[in-house]
């Protein structure tokens, strides 16, 4: 029975396949399957809307929407660039995750946890459009269709109980409209001090994921979980107005820190001070600035032939980091003729101030900060200010301890006043357009309010300056009825009559900005033919 079993089964083999392979012809080419179809070709004008929202997806930015500019040149650079971005980046990500991962080493019985792959693969993100808004700050905004169908091979190797778990991330589609903000424009390289990125519509995330070889996107309703998940996790970080800013330059170089409070500053008295005339007395003076500031000092009267001076006299400052600047206070002695002596000087922290706390400081005057020079030993008298910081309204949150007491009835009371309290004018003359002097083009704008005079410096034959010189006034009450006067002169740089001569000028009311906190506009010249000027007005009360 076994031979003849065999025999058969040898025998209905070699029939089979014969008429199986027949059958099988006969069937795939006389008989076509009715669930596959030829693709329908039409014009995009015979189309229905059904059809056009079902390829408007596809559709990139630059040919839906005309303010849109193709780039392929960009994508280009990518191209040819991305080899080597993919190490530099790849770099980054182990350089970043290394310092996490070792937090997590040797908790919950992990051993190691270290890339066995890591790898962008071969295939660059493009750019789909790009498109660039134009404003009145000084910043550059742009937003891009960004599409990334890659290949990576990103493979995490965790050793738990000395068995080694392996997370592998493959086969990554991310389609984001992110928008990018330079600011502010510096002249320092790069020329910008930060870079902000904000999405303007949920992104689009894709991703395989295996767990040690398995394919766990594969089980049901997980894909969908994570991928929106994932969606919905940036989109609340990331999704317009929230921002991720990326500073670029520090305070130090460029970055610039806006005005966060109003610092008041009273110099009283001074005792004993050093005798440093021909007849054993001192005409004594203070100068006051706040360090990191390139604005003028401040300076008290002259007291003349007095030792024990009293000034009594008020100064206001503004502030723009508490935390580290200090008040720099440096008494001399006046001289009629060549440079004036240095009787001794002394810092104050800001941070040792409470918000709206006015404090005295009795202070010992010093040659210099030096603690280990000797000259700081000899008795050079004391100076005593009395000190007060008071934060913009604005910018209270930032601060707090005693702010946090106003609450209730008082701080509705502190609304309704607020209107006419005090604060910081800051007047930012960005630039003009289209000056025309009859006899020359050299302009600068000159700023007057209540009877002070501040001007830009002067640029020489040009009819569109940029000055971007900011002017501070600090006001006792809100400007609601007054106006500012901006006046573009040029100036004649040689010899000959009429060396000044008007280009036109602007009146500002003022009530608009102090309702509305900032007036930033473009305003025509009167008394010019096609001049324009650029101003950028900000109001921020205490």
């Amino acid at each position: 029975m076994g031979f003849v079993g065999s025999l058969l089964g040898i025998i209905g083999f070699g029939i089979g396949i014969p008429i199986g392979l027949v059958l099988g012809f006969f069937i795939f080419i006389y008989f076509e399957p009715t669930d596959v179809k030829d693709p329908i070709i039409k014009p995009f004008n015979v189309l229905d809307a059904s059809y056009l929202l079902d390829l408007l997806s596809e559709i990139p930015p630059w040919v839906k929407q005309p303010d849109y500019d193709q780039i392929d040149w960009l994508n280009k650079i990518m191209s040819d660039m991305w080899p080597y971005l993919d190490k530099a980046i790849c770099g980054i990500i182990r350089s970043t995750a290394n310092p996490i991962f070792a937090e997590y080493i040797g908790k919950y019985q992990i051993k190691s946890i270290d890339f066995k792959s890591l790898s962008l693969g071969i295939l660059p993100p493009t750019v789909n459009g790009i498109k660039v808004h134009e404003t009145n700050e000084k910043e550059l905004v742009f937003e891009t269709a960004l599409r990334w169908a890659g290949n990576p091979n990103i493979t995490l190797e965790l050793k738990l109980f000395h068995k080694p778990i392996t997370v592998q991330l493959l086969d990554v589609q991310i389609f984001a409209s992110p928008r990018i903000v330079l600011k502010p424009l510096v002249p320092t390289f790069p020329c910008f001090a930060s870079i902000a990125v904000s999405l303007m519509e949920k992104p689009h995330v894709d991703f395989g994921l295996k767990l040690l070889g398995l394919d766990i996107m594969a089980i049901p309703g997980f894909y969908g979980f994570v991928q929106e998940r994932i969606r919905k996790k940036v989109a609340n970080l990331y999704h317009w107005p929230r921002t991720l800013e990326i500073p670029i330059l520090d305070g130090s170089v460029g970055a610039m820190k806006k005005p966060v409070g109003i610092l008041h500053v009273k110099v009283i008295r001074a005792h004993k001070l050093l005798k440093m005339d021909f007849l054993g007395t001192s005409d004594p003076y203070v100068k006051l600035c706040l360090s990191g500031e390139r604005l003028p000092s401040k300076k008290t009267s002259i007291k003349m032939k007095n030792l024990n001076p009293e000034w009594n006299e008020d100064f206001k400052l503004t502030v723009k980091d508490p935390q580290s600047q200090v008040l720099q206070l440096h008494v001399y002695d006046w001289e009629k003729v060549g440079t004036h002596d240095k009787l001794g000087m002394q810092v104050v922290p800001l941070s040792l101030l409470e918000p709206q706390e006015t404090k005295q400081f009795t202070l010992d005057l010093v040659k210099n900060t030096n603690p280990s020079d000797p000259q700081n030993k000899k008795n050079r008298g004391k100076l005593v200010v009395e000190m007060k910081f008071n934060p913009f309204k604005e910018d209270r949150e930032l601060f707090t301890g005693p702010l946090e007491r106003f609450s209730g009835k008082e701080s509705k009371a502190c609304e309704e006043t607020s209107l006419y309290g005090g604060g910081l004018l800051m007047v930012i003359v960005r630039g003009a357009e289209d000056v025309e002097g009859k006899r020359h083009n050299n302009p600068y704008a000159l700023i007057i309010f209540r009877g002070e005079e501040k001007k830009t410096k002067m640029i020489k034959k040009t009819r569109d300056p940029c000055w971007n010189e900011e002017f501070q006034f600090v006001l006792e009450e809100s400007p609601l009825d007054e106006k500012i006067h901006i006046e573009v002169m040029s100036k004649r740089t040689g010899f000959g009559f009429r060396q000044k001569e008007s280009l036109g000028h602007v009146d500002i009311n003022l009530a608009d900005v102090v309702y509305n906190g900032r007036m930033n506009e473009k305003r025509y010249l009167i008394n010019s033919k096609n001049g324009v000027l650029h101003v950028d007005i900000r109001w921020k009360m205490t």
